[in-house]
């Protein structure tokens, strides 16, 4: 008898490779589709069909749109961080398909898993280093492997594909794609080669010329750091979150370019597009630093840097980032309010903040009216700047 193997499957030209390949080395090949969102059902079912159509012994759908909610987008919003300041790390749904892949693993009784990533990228630190956090299994990266055989493994996929007579569609013979609930990552052609991107790479963030007319107003309800209505209507995160995609990317809010440094000591290009994840960020941040303290905020920068960088590089499962998340989790305990925000297409503001917990004096407004005297914000100024004032006089001598 055959022995299992698990394949995360997308059904892109990767890990329809993988497919063919891990049958070659005679592996009883389970196509596991773990739906982060971001696709329908007419594609889900193209994806299904496409593994049979391989080979699959078996194709398994798993659900994952609420822990990818829970796991990260929660903890996204409490940190507001972005790599490079950039990135909102949109690649972090592979740590939730790791999670379920793994769970239909133990379920068919074997430990055998595998993923389509190359040996170029970050996405083989993310899958490797979660698949040995969670447990003993043994990994397998047909991808990873075609490189030692060829220099060019995309063209020597198409061709393996046309020999197998699979038709390949043609945006992905161009681009590689990866669309969730979280928002759509772009790579490839004129894109890795740090050219214009085509008009085509617009997938979810529509171009000006189809912006609609007249701006857009949304209203964003939070308790604890945590989005939970939308235009005073009560909704699931990932709910909340695929209807904010829809309209924010038609104004074309969302859209960006990225470069970033690879581990392996590359530069990594993509376009992405992730119009929900910036509404919500926008919003969370003006309700988190209008509650929270001086002092809160300045610290929030620095372990939302160091949550990004464990993330983004496959840490997801490293008991600090823990550590990180009780911290974010407590200093997210009075964000709980309301946010306007509002678009004339291509980007988004907070226009409005409402809380019970405003930190807003009703005796002193910024630039208004203060609550002290006159002499008491000179003495002030004085004593803050003592130190300078008195190193700006000794060094003179």
């Amino acid at each position: 008898m055959s022995e299992r193997v698990v394949l995360a499957f997308s059904g892109g030209l990767d890990t329809s490779y993988c497919v063919l390949a891990l049958k070659e080395q005679g592996f009883e090949v389970h196509t596991a589709f773990v739906d982060t969102g971001g696709i329908g059902a007419d594609q889900k079912a193209w994806i299904a069909g496409r593994a049979r159509a391989l080979g699959a012994v078996e194709h398994h759908e798993l659900d994952a749109g609420q822990p990818l909610w829970d796991q990260f987008v929660v903890p996204l919003l409490w940190s507001g961080a972005r790599m490079l300041e950039q990135y909102p790390m949109l690649c972090s749904d592979r740590y939730v398909i790791v999670q379920e892949c793994l769970k239909l693993a133990d379920e068919l009784g074997t430990t055998h898993f595998a993923h389509g990533c190359t040996g170029m990228g970050n996405d083989q630190l993310r899958f490797d280093q979660s698949v040995r956090s969670l447990g003993d299994y043994t990994i397998h990266a047909p991808i990873r492997e075609l490189q030692r055989e060829t220099s060019n493994v995309r063209a020597h996929e198409l061709k393996l594909m046309a020999d197998a007579g699979v038709e390949v569609p043609e945006s992905a013979s161009r681009y590689s794609i990866n669309e969730n609930l979280l928002g759509v990552t772009l790579s490839g052609q004129e894109i890795d080669e740090f050219g214009v991107p085509d008009e085509d790479t617009h997938v979810w963030c529509r171009p000006r010329s189809e912006w609609p007319d007249g701006p857009l107003e949304l209203t964003l309800g939070f308790r604890e750091g945590r989005a939970v209505s939308l235009d005073d209507q009560p909704l699931d995160g990932p709910d909340l979150l695929a209807a904010l995609n829809d309209k924010l990317g038609a104004y074309g809010v969302g859209r960006h370019i990225y470069t970033g440094d690879v581990s392996i000591g590359l530069k990594g290009r993509i376009v992405f597009e992730c119009p929900g994840i910036d509404g919500l960020m926008v919003a969370q941040r003006a309700l988190r630093e209008a509650v929270n303290t001086k002092l809160q905020n300045q610290f929030h920068q620095a372990i939302a840097q160091r949550w990004a960088e464990l993330v983004y590089t496959g840490f997801f499962f490293e008991p600090h980032k823990a550590d990180l998340e009780a911290y974010l989790e407590s200093a997210n305990e009075y964000v709980t309010g309301v946010v306007r925000l509002s678009s004339d297409g291509g980007d988004i503001q907070a226009v409005a903040v409402g809380s019970r917990y405003l930190l807003k004096d009703p005796d002193a407004v910024y630039a208004q009216s203060a609550g002290w005297t006159p002499e008491e914000a000179e003495g002030f100024v004085k004593l803050l700047g003592q130190s300078s004032t008195l190193a700006a006089r000794i060094r003179k001598r």
